[in-house]
């Protein structure tokens, strides 16, 4: 079986529910790949990942390094406790790793077990030595090198060269379950990415406003559902047909209310889902000040909406931090897409920036929009994601 050390970040710093955290990120990892033989051994702050040989390289990658609770990991060569047999294993590795005759590098040994007679000095100086030979035109940096040979002495001796960095965070789960407002623009996603790497499991809502809101739209959407789902695990997409919602809205509201109108719908709407769902809280994607309904006041009525916790996960980024982000997790060129979502549409040209609570909320009232909130959740539609991105029938 093809071999990977895993590098466990934040969840090393547990107490005593260390335990708690590590079968999550475990049952995880054998999610994510469930189509191969797996087997997963834990040793002091490591996780020993054993994956059948025809596994796809590719997948394994991609799949680890969507993983919160792993901080880096990397293909690696174990032997037993003996000299002769780590000397042996360095040699077979070398003819197979990315150094090249070229450049700088250094070895990196660690004695876990300090009953293995040669020292962590020891061990570099002979696997330096091994290294020297097969590339000749290769010398040492200690302080920043081209390449990085690690050799580590545990209950065996394991051995891998430079390898791959994960988001770190908690494993998804572990904190609970929350439910994402998911719009196809650039926030969001990065909301829902922030999210579960505090450990939230999370499902989606999309308000979709048919015609106004084109079914390019709606695929836009699910793009980016598939693309956040690697981070977020399994997760439903659930499309809310809230046209006739927006146009009561748009009718009967103050025109400079509206978005906020509709923002107060969006949040009774989501807890009712949430609820059904067994979410415990609200994630959106808002940024303070970032437009006219994310000023504090806007954001506190539109709270005074919800009967469950909302995070904000943006709520101090500003646009090129949350850019940046979405570039990381590669959801940026999707959301940029000319399809606008239903909030875009309906906006008003002078929006309501610094709103009153107690007059909102009379405001709100007088729309009478219980009726429209309960026909547009009878016609929901919804769509499942695995935890590798692939839709699934729901």
């Amino acid at each position: 079986m093809k071999l990977y050390l895993l590098k466990l970040g934040e969840i090393s710093l547990k107490g005593g529910n260390r335990h708690t955290f590590e079968k999550i990120l475990r049952d995880n990892i054998r999610e994510k790949l469930r189509e191969y033989e797996t087997r997963i051994d834990y040793q002091k702050g490591r996780f020993f990942l054993h994956v059948s040989d025809d596994a796809d390289e590719g997948k394994i990658i991609k799949a680890l390094e969507t993983t919160f609770g792993l901080v880096g990991f990397a293909r690696a060569y174990e032997c037993d406790k003996e000299e002769e047999k780590l000397w042996a294993l360095i040699d077979e590795m070398l003819e197979k790793t990315e150094f090249e005759n070229k450049g700088t590098f250094k070895i990196d040994a660690r004695r876990e077990d300090k009953s293995f007679p040669l020292r962590s000095y020891d061990i570099a100086v002979k696997a330096a030595e091994i290294v020297a030979r097969h590339f000749p035109s290769i010398s040492v940096d200690l302080k920043n090198p081209d390449y990085t040979l690690h050799i580590e002495v545990r209950q065996k001796i394991y051995v891998y060269s430079e390898g791959y960095k994960a988001p770190g965070g908690l494993p998804v789960g572990s904190a609970g379950k929350g439910l994402l407002l998911l719009s196809g623009g650039i926030d969001s996603p990065v909301a829902a990415y922030l999210a579960a790497k505090r450990g939230l499991r999370l499902d989606f809502l999309y308000f979709h406003a048919y015609p106004y809101t084109s079914d390019e739209a709606l695929e836009k959407v699910k793009k980016l559902a598939s693309l956040v789902a690697p981070y977020t695990g399994h997760a439903r997409l659930f499309v809310v047909p809230f046209t006739d919602g927006q146009l009561r809205i748009k009718e009967k509201a103050y025109e400079d209310e509206t978005t906020l109108m509709f923002r107060a719908s969006m949040m009774i709407l989501a807890n009712k889902i949430a609820k059904k769902t067994g979410a415990k809280a609200l994630v959106t994607g808002e940024s303070l000040s970032q437009v006219a309904s994310q000023t504090l006041s806007a954001m506190a009525f539109t709270d005074s909406m919800s009967e469950m916790l909302v995070i904000r996960p943006l709520v101090t980024y500003d646009k090129e931090e949350i850019i940046s982000l979405a570039r990381k997790i590669g959801t940026y060129e999707t959301s940029i897409l000319p399809y606008e979502d239903c909030c875009v549409i309906f906006s008003p040209k002078h929006p309501l920036t610094n709103p009153e609570k107690d007059v909102m909320e009379e405001h709100f009232n007088k729309l009478e929009m219980e009726e429209e909130i309960d026909k547009a959740i009878g016609n929901i539609r919804s769509f499942r994601y695995g935890p590798n991105g692939e839709e699934t029938s729901d």
